[in-house]
């Protein structure tokens, strides 16, 4: 609080194993048999949360389920008490391991909702003396759960809140209807220059103004997942380069700060017409103990665009404005002032600056807004824009890298830099192996989730630098799966998050019945090149790829296998690794250069 962002609210993810925009978050119940409260880097993320902010609210939503919830369907529904019991075991997990208490819990995102589970989700949450948690649906559209909500009064009466994503500052009528409280609960999605920040400036905003709603959930927190997956850089601030330690402080950070820094949950909007007459908006907060906030921004049209839905056209022009405080407000003397101006072409932006008091005579004071500002003006004195050292310089990923995944205690489940794209790869103890092989990394995920986006038939995990044309991958692997397994390794790989199936690359796949394969494609269509190898499951072998210029080779236990095979396009990526289907692998010593 009073720092920077200074964040009400943090929504993650009830990881499903499946892949949710830019990779996999790992299930706490992976299998039926199978429970770890250790997963991912959420619980980190929510007590690192909590830590600065304890009055913090946390919310959890699934996009995707481990395949067993749904017993073979792609659907999460048709057992609603075996789903109910599987979110359920995540927020009990929340206080027993992590002592965090999860605020509101949500459905399914961006999918079907089921009346009749979300009155079961409520029945059991009561069970487990967990009323304090709220129910929040359905995180898609305002229909049609309003008019559900307003059909259905057993359903009314489990929902809290009433929660769509990108809607445009808009509500719809039934929503109103149901008095429920409303909330923008996903939205932002926009690259984080400064129309990024005019685009948060005016939702903040307008998302009461026009549409009621009192909360406004930003997807996503921080952009730390490599650029060139889907929505890159569309987060609050940017940490991309863990192995340099580089981040930038956007300018979205200081938008939020003008909003959350002087109102906080329990404040109340006042009930005013906030539209400029020149164009813009403005709301007023009361803490209902005499103290308010009131935000005033005039983003124009073409600096304020967020990513969806269309922004129609309107104009904001310079203005003066007069503002009457009336009530309980009459007695206000002074208001302390916060300005941001964002630059655009003049490129000389002012971010969250404290200016001279402004003094209130009789009730009113006067103010000159030109177009593309934010002010706050507030009875409270806490605001403060931090300064902080400088983060360490940009650096590309490293170009020699290593990981032999020998750690004891690990920190978190899944190794640095890796980014999962579709199933799960995990640090995994091979205590049958008292050879090299002790330390590994191994995929887990063994039938397809119930996804929530067109996850691929292969997994496959992406590490390094998008930019690299030449690379030698090396790695130790291990097939699991008899007869039909299989494992690659991938340079200039080109794709992920959600458009995971459409991968290219250079892939060098070995199978467990005896033969390989080299591909320019993930699903493996492409056939570069075939062959035996004479490999069988349940043994480790050293793959090594090597791309140079138009050229690739391969090799097997450091003996050449294939080369001279001509690769055309891509003509650059990442590097990977991954399986032929859901089914157990094991990496080993991986090494890209």
């Amino acid at each position: 609080p009073n720092f920077g962002a200074s964040l009400h609210i943090l929504k993650v993810e009830i990881g499903g194993d499946g892949q949710s925009t830019d990779g996999t978050e790992p299930s706490h119940m992976h299998y039926e048999n199978d429970e770890n409260y250790f997963r991912g880097y959420e619980w980190w993320l929510m007590k690192e949360a909590k830590k600065r902010n304890p009055q913090i609210k946390l919310i959890g939503l699934p996009w995707t389920f481990p395949a067993w919830i749904g017993k073979g369907e792609n659907w999460p529904y048709d057992y609603p008490d075996v789903t109910a019991y599987y979110i359920i075991s995540w927020i009990l997990g929340a206080k027993q391991y992590h002592d965090l208490d999860i605020d509101y819990v949500g459905i399914w995102n961006e999918r079907a909702f089921s009346s009749k589970y979300i009155k079961l989700l409520r029945y059991t949450l009561d069970k487990h003396g967990l009323q304090q948690v709220r129910i929040i649906a359905s995180d898609r559209l305002w229909e049609p759960i309003s008019f559900v909500l307003l059909l259905d009064s057993e359903l009314h009466e489990v929902v809290d809140v009433i929660g769509a994503h990108y809607p445009g500052t808009k509500t719809v009528p039934n929503a109103l209807l149901t008095k429920k409280k409303l909330w923008s609960s996903e939205d932002y999605s926009t690259f984080n220059d400064e129309v990024g920040a005019g685009c948060w400036a005016r939702i903040l905003n307008q998302n009461y103004v026009n549409g009621n709603m009192t909360s406004t959930i930003a997807w996503n927190l921080v952009a730390s997942y490599y650029e060139e997956l889907p929505f890159g850089r569309c987060g609050l601030m940017t940490a991309q380069e863990p192995w340099s330690g580089h981040y930038k402080v956007e300018a979205p950070i200081w938008i939020t700060a003008h909003t959350t820094q002087f109102t906080q949950p329990g404040w109340s909007y006042l009930q005013v017409d906030g539209h400029l007459e020149g164009g813009g908006s403005f709301v007023a907060l009361t803490d209902g103990l005499g103290n308010l906030t009131i935000i005033i921004e005039t983003m124009t049209h073409n600096h304020s665009e967020c990513i969806r839905p269309p922004l129609p056209h309107f104009s904001v022009t310079p203005q003066r404005a007069t503002f009457y405080l009336k009530g309980s407000f009459y007695m206000v003397k002074t208001l302390q002032v916060w300005h941001s101006r964002l630059g655009f072409e003049s490129g000389n932006s002012s971010l969250f600056q404290q200016l001279h008091p402004v003094k209130v005579w009789k009730g009113s004071f006067s103010l000159d807004l030109n177009v593309d500002e934010v002010y706050t003006l507030t009875t409270l004195k806490t605001g403060k824009k931090c300064c902080c050292p400088e983060p360490p310089p940009p650096q590309p990923f490293p170009s020699n890298y290593k990981d032999d995944f020998n750690i004891l205690n690990p920190p978190f489940s899944e190794a640095p830099n890796f980014a999962d794209q579709t199933g799960v790869f995990e640090y995994f103890m091979n205590v049958s192996d008292p050879g090299d092989h002790v330390f590994t990394l191994r995929q887990v995920v063994v039938q397809r989730p119930i996804t929530w986006a067109s996850d691929a038939d292969q997994t496959i995990s992406l590490i390094g630098n998008f930019k690299w044309v030449n690379m030698t991958v090396t790695c130790d692997i291990y097939i699991e799966k008899q007869r039909d397994g299989g494992v690659f390794v991938a340079g200039r790989v080109d794709n992920g998050g959600i458009y995971v199936r459409r991968t290219k690359g250079v892939f060098f796949w070995l199978f467990a019945d005896g033969t390989y394969r080299v591909t320019g494609d993930l699903a493996g269509e492409e056939i570069l090149m075939k062959g035996l190898s004479g490999v069988r499951d349940n043994a480790w072998h050293t793959l090594t790829l090597n791309i140079q210029g138009t050229s690739a080779s391969g090799l097997l236990n450091g003996y050449p296998l294939w080369e001279n095979v001509t690769i055309s396009k891509p003509s650059n990526g990442w590097a990977a690794i991954g399986t032929r289907s859901f089914e157990f692998a094991q990496f080993d010593n991986f090494h890209v250069e």
